[in-house]
């Protein structure tokens, strides 16, 4: 039996982005993840929308609001470092805790386990396509 070698980016282990409590993982390759104007390129806001997980993004991405909140378990050292721009932003989110970062800032470069917080969490598990305002917005004449 002949085999034929795969090529280089397939014998490399790609990096895994595991979303807690829904316990969803996204094996991605940096190398074929192309950047689309989604926070940083290869943030985990930028995978998400890759590979069809929904992460809220009310500014789309520009460090502007803190509804890509998520919650580093696992992983920190496979992370960029927070700059002053998301330390200022993310010290606003609700429910800041030890490990709080912005999805659309922190770039992922290893395996990583990140928590999305009760608050943006029931959200996202109901398909919304906008942050839930409840009455704050009028629904749509039809």
């Amino acid at each position: 039996m002949i085999r034929t070698p795969l090529p280089p980016s397939y014998n490399e282990v790609v990096p895994k982005l595991t979303f807690l409590p829904a316990n969803v993982t996204i094996d991605w390759d940096p190398d074929t993840l192309l950047y689309s104007e989604h926070g940083k390129p290869h943030s985990i806001l930028d995978i998400c929308m890759h590979h069809g997980f929904h992460l809220e993004h009310a500014c789309g991405g520009n460090c502007a609001c803190t509804t890509c909140h998520v919650v580093v378990k696992q992983g920190e050292s496979n992370t960029s470092e927070m700059e002053d721009d998301e330390m200022d932003r993310v010290e606003e989110a609700a429910d800041l805790q030890l490990g709080s970062r912005l999805g659309c800032q922190v770039v992922v470069t290893g395996d990583v386990v990140v928590e999305i917080p009760d608050w943006n969490r029931n959200y996202v598990s109901e398909g919304g396509g906008s942050m839930n305002l409840g009455d704050a917005i009028p629904a749509a004449k039809r």
